[in-house]
């Protein structure tokens, strides 16, 4: 399938990369946005930006769409959200230990404390058995994360979050399109946020958004992002500077009209190596789609299991070597960021992220790797294992 009127852009290095890890697509429509933004010289916040938060909701099935400057902001934003409601300042926030660092940055940005929990290595994700015993009189949210897109197992998260009486808010920043139980990740906490950054199906270069179906967190929301301001020049919140510009949003809004397209391409990727990586099964524990959950693909994640005759680091060095570009399946943040020393965590204490990320890569599925790329990923794979014979 051919994505039209669209002019694809990849942000790492090709001369190095046959398959690069991500790209951005720009449409004709949305330059001429920009052009029109440029010449009028309204790139504040204004029209564009209205009108991509408009459409981002009605995609996502929601009723209040708040865009920011960050996939982080959008975060911190969301969590911020809860002073409205009751919460206090050093309050808790429960997240899981293997995600991008930004997650925890957010909590404490917006003045919390992140409590950590780990995760299961088959799913990425954070192990709802292990969330009630983290739980304390001062926990006010859990914030699971979708990772590469694959969602959360929301119905214990949301069964946990009403015993405790605890607001759940999705960082859906990698689940652009995916589907949990029939309904669209990002419609299924109070609030969700989600990061339009360059590699996500959704881009708006930098940015990200905060959806919900309650107007009064999104009231909250709009004064947030804007120094807490209510009314012409009144501040009711301490609030942070978050906005979104008219250029970022005449990008997002191009995508928003492509991004049928874009999942497509993205979804067949993904589901072509899924089935690819299942002859390599004895050495790999791969990214799986379940019958009741639709992913939503930002990275085709890779963990060598355990035995196996050969490191993680080898293997990485083997494919970037044959131009496969790869980043490291993040960390477990309180235990392997040294900004998270304070914590004063160990390691061992979260061993499945830990193990996740000691011996996990992720690769590029985006809209510009056609399947013959991944033919030849599957070659490379091979061609390592072969070596370890």
């Amino acid at each position: 399938m051919e994505i039209k009127a669209n002019k694809s852009e990849t942000f790492s290095n090709k001369a190095k990369f046959k398959v690069p890890f991500g790209t951005v697509s720009i449409t004709d429509d949305a330059r001429e946005m920009i052009d029109e933004a440029i010449t009028t010289k309204w790139v504040t916040r204004g029209k564009y930006v209205q009108e991509f938060e408009e459409r981002f909701a009605q995609l996502f099935g929601v009723k209040e769409a708040v865009a920011v400057s960050s996939g982080t902001d959008a975060d911190a934003i969301a969590c911020a959200v809860l002073y409205d409601f009751g919460a206090e300042r050093g309050d808790e926030i429960i997240v899981p230990a293997l995600t991008f660092v930004a997650t925890g940055n957010a909590v404490l940005q917006a003045g919390f404390h992140p409590v950590f929990v780990d995760v299961n290595r088959e799913t990425l994700n954070i192990d709802p058995q292990k969330i009630e015993e983290a739980i304390t009189p001062r926990t006010r949210a859990i914030m699971p994360v979708h990772l590469m897109g694959k969602p959360a197992a929301m119905d214990e998260i949301l069964m946990i979050a009403k015993k405790h009486k605890l607001h759940v808010i999705e960082d859906a920043a990698e689940a652009h399109g995916a589907e949990y139980k029939g309904k669209k990740i990002g419609s299924i906490g109070e609030m969700a946020a989600l990061s339009l950054y360059a590699a996500h199906i959704i881009t708006t270069i930098e940015g990200g958004i905060v959806i919900t179906d309650n107007a009064q967190m999104a009231d909250a929301l709009r004064s947030l992002r804007n120094h807490g301001i209510e009314g012409k020049f009144q501040f009711k919140r301490i609030g942070f500077s978050a906005k979104m510009n008219e250029i970022e949003a005449a990008v997002g809004i191009g995508n928003i009209k492509i991004f049928d397209q874009i999942l497509e391409k993205r979804r067949r990727n993904l589901l072509y190596l899924i089935e690819k990586f299942k002859q390599f099964e004895e050495h790999f524990i791969t990214i799986k789609e379940e019958s009741h959950e639709k992913i939503g693909p930002h990275a085709f994640s890779i963990i060598v299991r355990e035995g196996a005759n050969f490191k993680k680091d080898e293997f990485v060095q083997f494919i970037e070597d044959a131009g496969v570009d790869s980043r490291n399946l993040f960390y477990s943040i309180p235990t392997q960021c040294a900004n998270y020393a304070f914590l004063g965590k160990k390691l061992g204490d979260f061993p499945e992220a830990e193990y996740c990320s000691d011996n996990g890569t992720h690769i590029g599925i985006h809209q510009d790797i056609e399947l013959e790329d991944l033919d030849y990923v599957e070659q490379v794979v091979a061609d390592f294992l072969q070596t370890k014979r």
